[in-house]
């Protein structure tokens, strides 16, 4: 909800001032985080009701989810680091703090991919 709106204001900002939109890489990667994440939390009711999906099991519609979700944060990464490197960012902050901000979204991905990982993925074919 909190993208939806962050991505109406600055839509609406940018048409303000007549500068346009989805022009830098920051700006694509950005709306392709918000939609993937749209798509995501609609693809996450499924697990309200499993037996809508018959096919299905529980157990592989949570490793879907939990998988498609961590794709969805690795773009949301990778959008604020292209952020990182805009201009303004660049001008605003500098030095070895640049990359200590840098290395903080790349730390964390690191971790959630290895939760992730080890939650969902290296599990005996047997469970799921």
């Amino acid at each position: 909800l909190c993208a939806l709106l962050g991505l109406g204001i600055i839509t609406y900002n940018k048409h303000l001032n007549g500068k346009a939109h989805f022009v830098t890489w920051h700006g694509l990667m950005g709306l392709l985080t918000v939609l993937y994440t749209s798509g995501q939390c609609a693809g996450g009711l499924l697990l309200l009701y499993p037996k809508l999906m018959k096919n299905w099991t529980l157990a592989k519609l949570k490793l879907y989810h939990a998988t498609s979700g961590l794709v969805g944060y690795l773009l949301g990464c990778a959008s604020l680091m292209l952020g990182m490197c805009s201009l303004w960012f660049t001008t605003s902050v500098t030095s070895v703090f640049w990359y200590l901000a840098m290395l903080c979204p790349l730390l964390t991905s690191l971790v959630i991919m290895n939760q992730v990982s080890n939650a969902y993925l290296y599990r005996k074919r047997s469970q799921h």
